[in-house]
């Protein structure tokens, strides 16, 4: 691990600044000093039938987060209940290996627009990529894609907020572009055909036991789930970026909801994971009133501790450092 490296920061735009949030420590901080203690996760439903509902989860969510030590960017979204709940959405995060998902999407948009179907290396790598995050799979379809085409598609699906790295892993997501991407995948669109719809939701759905923790826990036996996962200790060994994004379907009545969950500062990937885990079925079970869970809490796996990657040993100082500081600050375009 290079020395060199300063602890990550995070960016939120609102109104048209790019606001510049510290670590998990001194954000906190910075909350204590303006007023405001503990979370405050948002939840709206789309009628006022359900916004009781919604209220009550948001409170729940809270409850979760509240004391834990992880920096949480949450976004969910439900097409029947028509709830949708924030969470520092626009926080940047490493994306680690849900950038995957973003890279298939991409190879599936290049490869409509060159009117073909995916070639059969490609299929291969990509089974590889989902399925099992290979990277050296991810890696080869990256560069298959290449850095416009992933922008393109970052175009297409109005996925403004995120910002590519040269080293995929190292891209800088937020909850709300990830939720983008995956209405890509699992609703009808402009971007994406049914075709390829129904191949990444494929994958998505059979990813390997081992991968399949954090968005699904909680999850009833009535939905199909369908989950990507990553995990990498960066820039130190103690700062664990643990995310999970994932889409559950359902068909009588139909419905799809997503949940993309993304965390940094965890001080190791079971306690990244049991964050993202206590918030998700806090979720699955107030939009499934009365319906048992069919997916508990994840058993640690001998792969948990793993890094999902490896760091790249000549990161670039000018993209994954930034200035530090105790309470929020404003900047004109700080991209960290």
């Amino acid at each position: 691990m290079v020395s060199w490296l300063i602890s990550r920061c995070c960016v939120l735009v609102s109104a048209g600044l790019a606001v510049t949030l510290p670590t998990a420590a001194s954000a906190r901080a910075a909350s204590n000093l303006s007023g405001v203690s503990g979370p405050r996760v948002r939840c709206v439903a789309r009628n006022h039938r359900n916004d009781t509902r919604a209220r009550r989860m948001a409170h729940a969510i809270d409850a979760r987060l509240a004391g834990r030590l992880s920096s949480v960017g949450l976004k969910e979204t439900d097409t029947q209940t028509g709830i949708t709940c924030t969470y520092h959405q626009a926080w940047h995060f490493y994306a680690a290996s849900v950038i995957k998902v973003t890279i298939l999407a991409a190879l599936l948009r290049k490869a409509q627009e060159q009117h073909r179907h995916l070639t059969a290396t490609e299929r291969r790598l990509a089974w590889l990529m989902i399925t099992q995050s290979d990277n050296s799979a991810a890696t080869a379809l990256w560069d298959d894609v290449g850095f416009s085409h992933m922008q393109h598609f970052l175009d297409l699906a109005k996925m403004r907020q995120t910002k590519l790295a040269r080293a995929w892993g190292l891209s800088l997501i937020t909850a709300h572009d990830e939720v983008l991407v995956l209405k890509a995948i699992s609703r009808r669109n402009r971007i994406l055909s049914k075709a390829s719809r129904g191949y990444a939701r494929y994958l998505m759905a059979h990813v390997i036991a081992s991968q399949r923790w954090g968005v699904p826990a909680g999850a009833p036996a009535s939905v199909k789930v369908h989950v990507k996962n990553g995990w990498l200790p960066y820039p130190v060994s103690s700062d664990w970026e643990i995310n999970s994004i994932g889409f559950f379907t359902g068909r009588r009545p139909h419905r799809v909801y997503i949940v993309a969950m993304l965390t940094h500062a965890n001080p190791s990937m079971t306690y990244g994971i049991e964050t993202i885990e206590d918030v998700a079925q806090v979720i699955h079970r107030r939009l499934n009133p009365g319906r048992r869970s069919a997916i508990g809490e994840s058993v640690p796996s001998p792969t948990w501790g793993i890094p999902d990657e490896p760091i790249p040993p000549r990161a670039s100082r000018q993209q994954h450092s930034c200035a530090i500081s105790g309470s929020l600050r404003t900047s004109a375009a700080h991209w960290c």
